[in-house]
């Protein structure tokens, strides 16, 4: 399925499409993600999600095969795997940056996701709703970053990192010196359209248990 999204960042093109590349303190910005390697082309790591009381982690590659700095336009592609099971995720994402009257920078990313396995049963609607609040959140996130790097570049005078960009240090993923983020709460994130849609199938899966369980019993009591 093919997801679209767009929002703004609080600085000019210039320094966004840097931070964009900068995986290491972006992924703090993607709940459940796990940065392990990057080579500023190819990125290994993991990504935990939750769905109810099932906790499932992927792990993968994700690989720049495009980036265009003159453009400002970038193609991503992620592959992944469970690490407990036989659903797999793969992803191509193409982002455009562009320069905003205001001084800031509009992204647009367009999503081509593959899901298979237990998160591939909500279907395209609960993804694509979930999609929009992740977006939504690494905005922010992204957003807070950007202008919490500049205010301090400004207070201190300092020029920034080689590319021009400063941010708050995102905890050391790989090696393992920091304590794993927690899960993507696919429940949650989604919050109550996908429990209003979940529940008449949990309440289903309820009703078989329990007709389950009683014909057991009697079948025990048959047999004694």
């Amino acid at each position: 399925m093919e997801l679209h999204h767009e929002f703004t960042v609080p600085v000019p093109v210039d320094r966004a499409w840097p931070a964009l590349l900068d995986i290491e303190r972006v992924a703090p910005c993607l709940p459940g993600a796990v940065v392990e390697e990057y080579d500023g082309k190819t990125v290994t790591g993991s990504v935990k999600v939750k769905v109810g009381p099932v906790t499932v982690t992927y792990r993968g590659t994700a690989v720049f095969e495009e980036q265009d700095a003159v453009a400002h336009r970038m193609v991503l592609v992620a592959n992944g795997r469970e690490t407990r099971g036989q659903g797999t995720a793969r992803a191509t994402v193409t982002a455009a940056l562009d320069e905003r009257e205001d001084g800031g920078t509009a992204v647009s990313v367009r999503t081509d996701l593959t899901v298979t396995g237990r998160p591939a049963q909500f279907g395209r609607g609960v993804l694509a709703e979930v999609g929009d609040r992740l977006v939504g959140r690494f905005a922010d996130c992204l957003a807070s970053r950007l202008a919490g790097g500049a205010e301090e570049e400004r207070a201190t005078g300092a020029t920034g990192t080689a590319e021009g960009v400063t941010a708050p240090a995102a905890p050391a993923a790989a090696g393992g010196t920091e304590s794993e983020p927690p899960a993507l709460d696919l429940l949650r994130t989604a919050g109550v359209p996908l429990a209003k849609r979940v529940a008449p199938v949990a309440a289903a899966l309820a009703v078989l248990v329990v007709v389950v369980v009683r014909l057991r019993r009697r079948g025990r009591g048959r047999r004694r």
